[in-house]
């Protein structure tokens, strides 16, 4: 279910609600959803809130990790990442598109988090063990969006 650009929180809440109630009904026993939320407890909140709301509840495996001590095993680990969005308040612009790996995570200026738990990037995994194939995708354009927040487009496409 896809929300419009700029789209307003009731906008998005109504439709992760209805993604999520659709799952639920082409899905026996399908009652949790997992976050990769590390410590910020408002986000937590909110999340759970919105999961109540339709009888779900959330699961937060990696609460309160030591974000630089699981970045690296990210990385370790196999997990293949890129940053599609970047704050260019908090970093600069020309980290969007950049593979998620051990250069990136030593180019981090400090007081970045290694995980960007603070929102200063978001990322999209694309490849790792627990998935049985990586998710086919091409990186596109760079586009800075509200002024302030740079893009790495993704384009899905059929394989690789």
């Amino acid at each position: 279910m896809l929300i419009s650009p700029g789209a307003s929180n009731d906008e998005y809440e109504a439709n992760m609600g209805a993604a999520l109630a659709a799952l639920r009904t082409r899905t026996v026993g399908l009652d949790t959803v997992v976050f990769g939320d590390l410590f910020l407890a408002d986000i937590r909140a909110y999340r759970e809130r919105m999961l109540a709301r339709i009888g779900m509840r959330g699961l937060f495996p990696l609460w309160l990790r030591d974000t630089r001590v699981l970045a690296h095993e990210f990385v370790r680990l196999g997990y293949r990442a890129v940053l599609v969005c970047v704050d260019s308040g908090a970093l600069a612009a020309e980290f969007a598109g950049r593979e998620f790996d051990a250069d990136l995570l030593h180019d981090l200026p400090p007081g970045v988090d290694p995980c960007g738990e603070n929102g200063e990037f978001h990322t999209f995994v694309y490849a790792g063990p627990s998935l049985r194939e990586p998710v086919p995708h091409e990186r596109g354009p760079v586009v800075v969006r509200d002024g302030r927040f740079v893009y790495c487009d993704l384009v899905e496409t059929t394989s690789r």
